[in-house]
């Protein structure tokens, strides 16, 4: 088997049925450097346990995944969810201290969908700016990278009401870039039209906090959140867009996250030595130098 890419990490939503012990693991013995880690395996074992064992098992650290979903008005809902993002903050900046040198204290923000009866998108992502601004100072005070992703359209309504990368952009734009950035993820922005000049501004305003890869085919599942695939088993131009990412100076890790019921059935280690062995054919090419 050919050598796994220095700067692949598997996001644990690829193996999203191995506990933390499992997915710590098999990461390891795939030969992958570098994991990025869910929030509810993380609480499953507590913050402290979950520090250790990631120490223990030699990885770096990419993401934090996830938190956000603070679309909704003002009232208990919101502050609970602002409270929430609070404790998340110090999760991944805690995490991130445990993990291998090169380790980043990136916590991933899926800003949340339209609130139950409302149409008011514009109202929805105003919110999201407000809510950074809640959390920003907090972030900058932990050292943590709050990323904002924008998923496809597709999810605009129940997920996520930021659809483009030059939106959350626009969101980040009032705070500073180590503290509020954006994910890249190709399943969710290769559609664009404007993907490439929005790359190109991600990292000209030094806003990449992450670049996350996986491959979309149709047709899609009837459950389309589970439209996931191996890197290189559809029709994103991977390469193009990988090129776009490195040409910005982007040299982080880049995390491959995959939800699909097939891949979250195979046994563990098998799906991770497959996405290594995807990446290495359809990212790693394009990557450049660290």
């Amino acid at each position: 088997m050919s050598a796994v890419d220095p700067r692949l990490s598997i996001n644990q939503g690829t193996i999203k049925h191995a506990d933390l012990a499992t997915a710590l693991r098999v990461t390891v013995e795939a030969g992958v450097q570098s994991i990025g880690l869910w929030r509810e395996p993380v609480q499953e074992v507590g913050l402290a346990t979950a520090a250790s064992m990631l120490t223990d098992s030699g990885l770096r650290f990419s993401t934090h995944c996830r938190s956000g979903f603070f679309t909704m008005p003002e009232g208990p809902a919101r502050r609970a969810s602002i409270d929430d993002n609070l404790v998340a903050i110090e999760e991944a900046a805690t995490l991130a201290a445990a993990g291998a040198p090169g380790s980043e204290a990136v916590l991933v923000l899926v800003a949340g969908g339209l609130p139950e009866g409302s149409r008011d998108l514009v109202g929805a992502r105003e919110r999201v700016r407000d809510a950074l601004g809640e959390l920003a100072p907090h972030a900058a005070e932990a050292g943590v990278t709050l990323a904002i992703e924008p998923l496809h359209p597709m999810y605009a309504t129940d997920r996520c009401v930021v659809s483009t990368l030059g939106q959350a952009l626009d969101l980040a734009s009032g705070f500073d870039p180590s503290v509020v950035g954006v994910a890249v993820d190709t399943f969710h922005i290769f559609w664009d039209p404007d993907v490439l000049d929005a790359i190109e501004r991600a990292g000209r305003e030094g806003r990449i906090a992450t670049y996350q890869v996986c491959d979309w085919k149709t047709p899609l599942p009837a459950d389309v959140l589970l439209g996931r695939h191996y890197p290189g088993d559809g029709v994103i131009d991977l390469a193009g867009l990988t090129r776009a990412v490195a040409d910005t100076g982007y040299s982080g890790d880049v995390e491959v996250e995959i939800f699909n019921a097939d891949v979250w059935a195979a046994e563990p280690l098998e799906a991770v030595r497959r996405t290594a062995a995807g990446f290495g054919a359809s990212v790693s090419p394009f990557l450049g130098a660290r």
